[in-house]
């Protein structure tokens, strides 16, 4: 008999004889199948390591997040992050910042992601406190949404730090005619964006 054909026998075998194995032993027990064949399910290991390149939350400052993602060997990189909804409470965008070296025209960069489907012409315009608005253009598209990647001058970031609220305006491609204006609050950012310049340089 071919060797496969004999291990296949021979728990068919086991399987067969083993219920009656098991009543002599435990006739108030039966076995399951896999305690029958001596299988382990195993167990969820969860003892709280992150992995490389996981994301968490370090820290809350108001209405801002510290999301960092996890390097097991360096300081891990982190942002102020902002969740940003509809006025039904939908999650509709969001705005990653955080702070960049001395030297040039931006002291913050961020990344913001907009739905697919937005009109990418019509871009991105921010204002803080009902100001005066800034218009910044997408930079590409993924699975994920658009995206925007921008800079804000020493004087903007010092608007960010005053202000209470800032808007964020965009256009869906399919109601060309409508905008989508979402509120970015400014709560907790003076001491969330302080935080993440405190962090060892990545």
């Amino acid at each position: 008999m071919h060797t496969s054909l004999k291990l296949i026998s021979a728990v068919a075998l086991i399987a067969l004889s083993a219920p009656a194995l098991a009543q002599e032993d435990a006739i108030d027990a039966p076995l399951a199948p896999e305690d029958i064949l001596g299988l382990t399910l195993g167990e969820v290991v969860d003892d709280g390591t992150l992995r490389p390149g996981q994301a968490f939350t370090r820290e809350e400052f108001g209405d801002w997040l510290l999301r960092c993602l996890h390097d097991p060997d360096g300081p891990d990189p982190c942002q102020l992050y902002q969740l940003l909804e509809d006025d039904d409470g939908n999650p509709v965008a969001e705005i990653s910042m955080f702070p960049l070296p001395d030297g040039g025209r931006a002291a913050a960069g961020a990344t913001i992601v907009a739905p697919l489907e937005t009109l990418l012409p019509e871009q991105i315009t921010i204002s803080v406190d009902g100001g005066a608005a800034r218009r910044y253009a997408f930079t590409f598209c993924n699975i994920g949404g658009c995206v925007a990647r921008v800079g804000f001058t020493p004087e903007e970031v010092d608007q960010f730090k005053a202000g209470r609220t800032a808007t964020m305006r965009v256009v869906p491609a399919a109601a060309p005619d409508q905008e989508v204006v979402l509120t970015i609050s400014l709560s907790g950012f003076t001491a969330g964006f302080t935080s993440v310049g405190e962090q060892e340089p990545q």
